[in-house]
């Protein structure tokens, strides 16, 4: 696609798009802030600790295993009619969740807003790829970048909002309306595209994704749960889903149709993309795991209170992301990248000094640090990835680029909470004889339980002091090793990602695979390369 066959309404287009993708990203931290009131008899439906966690989970692990099957059947039967499909899905299924009656359904309508959330996510940048020139992309993406973390950002304080003023479905109900107009408006603005010459499926390589990442995710869950790597169900799912994935990539490297091509990991631009996006949002799951406890358990600050205070990392998000492709194309996605990173191993470092006294200033310097460092780091990550493969399979790419970001958040969460709550356990037990021997087990769980159980007994003045002096010195282990982790992220980038962006989009090189029909089928998918069209309707609606 060439400027002059970019679309007419690209940029209202990508304002829709940006909209779908907000209460799918919203939807990963807003639920946060509402777990103590859904949890209350009163209040909410009595949920127990195990039923809240598979609230978070049934989500988390629908949309991970779904999420590249999705992006290739977009590619398949249309990216447009996908997106609108799963947004539906996503509505409906939030409608029902705000009037969950019982714990279970709940749960079930959760696994719905998953299956929804899948087929919107990596329909969103497929689309954008591909009604954006290539000499612009970078500039949409970095807007698109911006969306994520700030929906990351924004998600808290309006939970918080939310909570003060309406009861706990208001969380859920508020993506019904916005779902509706989102529809409304990709019918009536986004074009349809897809992949003019799909080939013959691969349902062999579809089913071996899906149950790949389904294991993995599953057993990433379980350690996060169970506080412990060791569990032989954990490892059992976990060494299942490695090697269901390991025999993924080697089917899909032998076959002449695969649903995604694998062999495109040999440009590094996209096999460092990739991991460097897997190593920064490792890193920052821990990060947002243990802040909202430190902001209200530590600090003591309400729901509300907590969310305002990361409004300048999502200030952060808007300002730098849209820049980011300017700063790119000026100084390569090097420099950029390896900016960015260090920036956020900054912020992470700076963590492990926080403790109770520190200034709320102080504070939101660190998100803002924090939220410049992924503005700059994002967008030309996944630029990097989107004009490396070829845009009919954009919607793959999206999908990859994607489930990649959601299996790290999961490990991050599982990973660095099981640190947070190993040191805990360690730091708070030898102050827990002053309880019943019986409440001692659960006090030490979690910073929460230590104090609701001090409150319950009365004895707020031996528990409250050391429970925030156990909690700070596990938040600092884990921030340390989140910078480690983010360190290793710079060195990688710094070393191995391209010094200069490539000016031509990858459309316009044969496939690597070599395969028979490629040079027609790269032709038939670029129109830079003989003015052929691509498969995309400019019409209003299907």
């Amino acid at each position: 696609m060439d400027q002059a066959a970019a679309h007419p309404r690209r940029w209202v287009i990508l304002g829709v798009l940006v909209l779908a993708l907000l209460v799918v990203v919203l939807d990963h931290t807003i639920l946060n802030v509402a777990l103590r009131v859904i949890a209350d008899p009163q209040q909410g439906i009595g949920a127990t600790q195990s039923e809240l966690q598979w609230a978070i989970n049934s989500y988390t692990l629908v949309f991970a295993g779904l999420l590249f099957t999705f992006g290739v059947l977009g590619d398949r039967w249309g990216r447009k009619r996908m997106l609108v499909a799963g947004l539906v899905v996503f509505g409906a299924s939030s409608g029902v969740s705000a009037f969950a009656q019982t714990p279970e359904q709940l749960i079930a309508a959760r696994a719905l807003m998953g299956l929804g959330a899948a087929g919107i996510m990596p329909q969103t940048l497929a689309i954008l790829t591909n009604v954006f020139s290539p000499e612009q992309r970078g500039r949409a993406i970095g807007i698109w970048a911006g969306a994520v973390g700030m929906g990351m950002a924004i998600g808290p304080p309006l939970g918080g909002l939310l909570l003060t003023y309406f009861w706990w479905g208001s969380i859920f109900l508020i993506n019904v309306p916005v779902a509706v107009f989102a529809v409304a408006m990709i019918l009536w603005l986004a074009p349809e595209s897809r992949n003019p010459e799909p080939g013959r499926l691969d349902p062999v390589g579809v089913l071996l994704s899906i149950i790949g990442l389904v294991l993995l995710v599953y057993g990433i869950i379980g350690i996060g749960e169970r506080g412990q790597g060791f569990h032989p169900e954990t490892i059992l799912a976990l060494c299942a889903g490695l090697a269901v994935l390991a025999a993924f990539v080697v089917y899909e490297a032998r076959i002449d149709h695969p649903a995604f091509n694998v062999r495109l990991f040999r440009d590094p631009r996209l096999a460092v993309a990739v991991a460097t996006i897997m190593l920064v949002f490792f890193a920052m799951a821990g990060v947002v795991f243990f802040m909202s406890f430190y902001l209200q358990s530590v600090q003591e600050f309400n729901p509300l209170q907590a969310g305002l205070l990361l409004i300048p990392m999502a200030a952060a998000q808007a300002v730098f992301a849209p820049l980011s492709s300017t700063l790119v194309s000026r100084f390569g996605p090097k420099l950029v990248g390896t900016v960015g990173v260090l920036l956020v191993a900054v912020a992470l470092g700076s963590y492990a000094t926080v403790d109770v006294a520190t200034p709320v200033l102080a504070l939101c310097a660190i998100f803002f640090v924090q939220g410049t460092g992924m503005a700059l780091v994002m967008p030309p990550a996944t630029e990097s990835i989107m004009s490396t493969v070829p845009r009919h399979e954009a919607g793959a790419a999206s999908a990859m680029q994607n489930t990649a970001r959601q299996v790290a958040v999961a490990l991050g969460v599982a990973v660095l909470g099981s640190v947070v709550s190993l040191v805990y356990r360690g730091q708070i037990s030898e102050h827990l004889d002053v309880l019943p021997q019986h409440a001692q087990a659960d006090a030490a769980s979690s910073i929460e339980e230590t104090l609701g159980t001090a409150r319950a007994l009365g004895l707020e003045a031996e528990l409250v002091q050391p429970a925030k002096d156990a909690f700070l010195a596990g938040m600092h282990t884990s921030a340390l090793c989140s910078l480690v982790v983010a360190l290793i992220s710079a060195v990688t980038v710094l070393i191995w990602l391209p010094r200069r962006a490539r000016p031509q989009d990858v459309t316009q090189q044969p496939d690597p695979r070599g395969a028979p029909g490629a040079a027609e089928s790269a032709t038939a998918s670029n129109p830079g390369a003989t003015g052929a069209p691509e498969s995309v309707s400019t019409r209003r609606s299907d």
